[in-house]
């Protein structure tokens, strides 16, 4: 798989109501950026970019993460995900990690899923709108996200734990409340709160405005939602915080705006980078250039090789952003690094953290022994992968399942497998040293398979014909 580079882009580019950029003011930029503090540590490793409002009426943003400030309890954060795709990708990583960060440090957090938000499209860094989806394929999805959600939230508190006592992690889905509105009730209790031109002055309403496509109704109502969302939060869970992507600025402007006409109440937003490629387009399956986290559509090796590609400029900033590792011991890997940087440590040590949080302990061991089969030739690493495994390694492979009759040759073998054409060609293919069978060349066509070198103890055969046409082969009634 092609492994485009990670960049992540932290210039602001919004307008809020208490300022005129996106940098904090002197005061709140101090307290942030301070020895001690939860905000401090994730603004240190890169995760945290930006706090919005600058300044809370009431309260101050590192007054509800600071346990020695007066009136401090744990807080809940909330983060939004949309099931436009029945999976999760690497783009989406940053975000879960700031909610794991936020529950490691004694915090409850909530992973919502966007069940009723995802049939509208959210237009934010978008230049066309969305592709509709009907609502069983938004269901569908929606069920998948919140199962790949919870496995992640299983493997970080079963594979990280530190010994603390955590925070709860929670998954919701927002259309248990929206089935729940009827539209003209809901337009006139929640739409007289919103000015219209507040609205038309976000950036990503703007840019769709004045894009030969424009912006659909349903795409502009987006942001109610969002702010919708967080309220609804607020009111029933205590929820203060809103976590998003740097692009999110405007809707959590909205939703912020929306609770404090409504309640008085200071709530927040922070925001993570969002990921990009080497030519700045954001990571993610409208783009096509989606690393997905369910392994049905990305197996563990291929993620593991994504970060393990990871150039050397870029590889320390994602130890920070994508691992749970000390300051510290990140400075330690990128010092041995210095000094023997053919080892790619650092890259291998990503890889294996990454892989270790989406795929847990099994996955990272898979995505090692497709890492040795294919590019160190191991015979060992051969024998101990499952079919599942060879066919991900392999994804273009033909599989073929074949009974082993006494005094089968290599030619039969390739035969049986359609991986040779008839006659003297096929032969002279063999002869000529364009066959290998499990990483080892045969020349002699009529070599009887032995069982320990042509056929692994797992009873499979890896046939490879030229450089790249690989063909697998599970022997029955061994």
């Amino acid at each position: 798989m092609a492994a485009p580079v990670l960049r992540c882009f932290c210039r602001g580019s919004w307008s809020g109501p208490r300022g005129p950029s996106g940098v904090l003011r002197p005061g709140l930029r101090k307290a942030h950026s301070g020895a001690q503090g939860l905000l401090a540590a994730q603004r240190a490793r890169g995760l945290f970019k930006e706090f919005f409002p600058e300044r809370g009426t009431k309260i101050e943003l590192p007054e509800l993460f600071h346990p020695g400030t007066a009136g401090y309890s744990p807080q809940t954060i909330y983060c939004g995900f949309d099931p436009t795709a029945d999976s999760l990708h690497v783009g989406h990583l940053l975000a879960l990690l700031g909610l794991f960060h936020f529950q490691r440090a004694g915090h409850n957090v909530i992973a919502l899923v966007g069940g009723a938000t995802a049939r509208l499209g959210d237009p934010s860094g978008r230049t066309k709108e969305r592709e509709a989806l009907d609502s069983d394929r938004v269901e569908a999805n929606a069920r998948a996200l919140r199962q790949g959600i919870e496995a992640l939230s299983a493997n970080h508190q079963q594979l990280f734990s530190d010994g603390k006592t955590w925070g709860s992690f929670t998954v919701l889905d927002n259309s248990a409340w929206y089935q729940k509105q009827h539209l003209v009730d809901f337009l006139a209790a929640v739409g007289g709160h919103f000015r219209m031109g507040t609205l038309l002055s976000r950036l990503s309403v703007q840019t769709r405005l004045k894009s030969p496509e424009g912006m659909s109704l349903a795409e502009f109502f987006y942001q109610v939602l969002q702010a919708y969302d967080f309220y609804y939060l607020f009111q029933r869970y205590g929820c203060r915080v809103q976590l998003g992507g740097s692009d999110q600025l405007g809707n959590i402007m909205s939703g912020y705006e929306f609770i404090h006409k409504l309640t008085g109440e200071d709530v927040f937003g922070i925001t993570v980078p969002l990921i990009t490629s080497t030519t700045g387009a954001k990571l993610g399956k409208s783009a096509g250039n989606a690393v997905w986290l369910n392994r049905d559509k990305t197996s563990p090796f291929e993620l593991y090789q994504f970060f393990v590609r990871q150039q050397d400029d870029c590889v320390e900033r994602y130890l920070k952003l994508f691992t749970f590792l000390p300051l510290p011991e990140i400075d330690h890997i990128m010092q041995l690094h210095i000094k023997e940087p053919e080892k790619r440590a650092p890259q291998k040590r990503l890889a294996a953290e990454v892989t270790k949080l989406v795929h847990g302990r099994e996955g990272l061991g898979s995505a090692k022994r497709c890492t040795q089969a294919l590019y160190h030739s191991s015979i060992d690493a051969l024998e101990l992968m499952s079919d599942q495994e060879l066919k991900e390694l392999f994804k273009e492979a033909s599989f073929s399942e074949l009974v082993l009759d006494p005094g089968t040759s290599v030619l039969d073998t390739c035969r049986k497998a359609n991986a040779i054409p008839d006659g003297p060609r096929g032969y002279r293919m063999i002869t000529e040293g364009g066959v290998s069978i499990n990483h080892r060349q045969v020349t002699n066509p009529e070599s009887v398979l032995v069982v320990g070198q042509h056929i692994l103890k797992n009873g499979l055969s890896l046939l490879k014909i030229g450089k790249r046409n690989f063909y697998i082969i599970k022997w029955l009634q061994l």
